[in-house]
């Protein structure tokens, strides 16, 4: 099959979130499953390493029409790893030092969606599958049936949307649909991009495209739900007979303890004396007592409440104060969390250290070198850090929500199975009994424990599974 990628993101060009992991990772998974695989993208000039940069070579130049603006697009291209990236290029619009939250962002977006569709021609690649990602690229299947339906090239052509999280859904004046995108009121309807007076990107792809996938199952059902749905969840029942969740993976190659140079010593299933030595080393590295006996939890997130951040900090002072425990923290966010783990820094020397930071080598000595990884968020679409996690012999602490319920095996005392520990409940008290009893395996019963860490690091969160579903899927809407 000949498959076309569009997303605003991709590791490891330039990622804000799980949408640059899966980008980075599920069309690799494909190419080498023999389809023929390409990406577009923005060509965020000022993100891409210069590792990769050096090696993009500019294929043409056309223009794009914008509404009224007559705007230039580059077309520049890579290849590696048996995929063929393509980036859109234009300095306005995406030179520039962040990948979103700017004020024009709908023209950016805007701008992009069509040039990747304008751009098939020119490039002469017409897929048999264009698999869009979130609301920056929503409106491509839209355009695909309205503004372009009169391309002959194009009819053919069937469109996936997946949905990495509801939050996000781009809702903006109905003056986009002619100052943007240069069309008419065609699409603006219940079963289209009309969102009460506003236009919604998200919604406009949910109806228009041929599929609608999410990163998990669980998600997907939760999303047809008000709790989760976000406002959409009557569109997102309308569609339900073409909306799938399909778990994400991981990258098995760069997630690997026995090949990890951002570790102190590799490790593996067999042998699980290096992670002794990561844990020494991250202890050292925060600065906490070395101490290979005490338990060491660890997160790595964006400090948000969506990924239960302040469920985090109303439990701390009896996290700390009362159990035997170090806890490490790695992330950035919002300016009040980024302020009450300082405090907890200082106020907890010897158990609680937090860089408020990003750092990818630090992040994977993290999932390598704890015992326990805390993931507590409120919402989950699918979630990577607990799926990093088990890969290293972490065991995740969850909350049973979307992906997070999916793929974290609760601890069975009985039977020993299990591949981490979680909760349902939302609220501090129910959180820490889960820690405690996660706390009473790892002092009291550690041949299980040693046992629970084997179960996580041998579960296949690979992408492999993963890509051949969506391969399903695709062979479906082809026939």
């Amino acid at each position: 099959m000949r498959l076309l990628f569009a997303a605003t993101e991709c590791a490891p060009f330039f990622k804000s979130g799980g949408l640059g992991d899966v980008l980075g990772a599920l069309p690799k998974e494909l190419a080498q499953k023999d389809h023929e695989v390409r990406v577009v993208l923005p060509y965020f000039v000022q993100l891409i390493p210069d590792e990769y940069k050096k090696n993009i070579k500019d294929v043409t130049h056309f223009t794009v029409e914008v509404g009224w603006r007559k705007q230039y697009c580059g077309i520049k291209e890579l290849k590696l790893d048996k995929v063929t990236y393509y980036f859109i290029d234009n300095l306005y619009y995406f030179d520039r030092p962040t990948l979103y939250d700017y004020e024009d962002d709908a023209e950016r977006f805007a701008f992009f969606q069509l040039a990747a569709i304008e751009m098939l021609e020119v490039v002469d690649y017409i897929p048999d599958i264009f698999h869009v990602n979130d609301w920056q690229t929503a409106v491509i299947p839209v355009l695909l049936k309205d503004k372009y339906a009169w391309k002959n090239k194009l009819k053919n052509i069937r469109t996936v949307l997946t949905i990495h999280n509801l939050m996000f859904q781009g809702i903006y004046d109905q003056f986009v649909l002619s100052d943007l995108f240069g069309i008419g009121y065609d699409a603006f309807h219940e079963h289209g991009l009309k969102y009460y007076d506003n236009v919604n990107f998200l919604k406009g792809g949910i109806y228009y495209s041929d599929l609608v996938t999410t990163v998990s199952p669980t998600y997907a059902d939760e999303i047809q739900t008000k709790a989760f749905g976000m406002g959409l969840e009557q569109d997102l029942k309308n569609v339900e007979n073409k909306l799938v969740g399909i778990l994400n993976g991981i990258d098995f190659d760069f997630y690997n303890p026995e090949t990890d140079e951002s570790l102190s010593a590799p490790f593996s299933i067999e042998d699980l004396e290096g992670k002794a030595k990561n844990k020494e080393a991250l202890q050292e590295h925060f600065g906490l007592p070395i101490n290979p006996d005490i338990p060491l939890m660890g997160i790595v997130t964006r400090l948000d409440e969506q990924k239960g951040i302040q469920l985090i900090i109303d439990s701390m002072d009896e996290l700390l104060s009362f159990r035997n425990v170090q806890l490490v923290l790695l992330g950035t966010g919002k300016p009040y969390f980024e302020e009450a783990f300082r405090y907890y820094t200082e106020k907890y020397p010897n158990h609680f250290k937090g860089r408020i930071e990003f750092d990818v080598n630090l992040a994977q000595l993290i999932y390598a070198g704890c015992d326990l990884f805390l993931m507590p968020s409120a919402f989950e679409p699918c979630g990577l850090s607990q799926l990093n996690a088990m890969r290293y012999g972490t065991l995740p602490i969850v909350h049973e929500v979307g992906g997070l319920a999916d793929t974290v095996i609760p601890y069975n005392h009985v039977t020993v199975e299990g591949t981490g520990f979680s909760f349902y409940d939302f609220d501090v008290e129910t959180m820490l009994h889960t820690i405690d009893h996660a706390l009473t395996i790892y002092f009291d019963f550690p041949d299980q424990w040693q046992q629970l860490i084997r179960q996580a690091m041998q579960k296949d969160n690979s992408w492999s599974k993963a890509a051949q579903i969506y391969i399903d899927h695709y062979q479906k809407l082809m026939d």
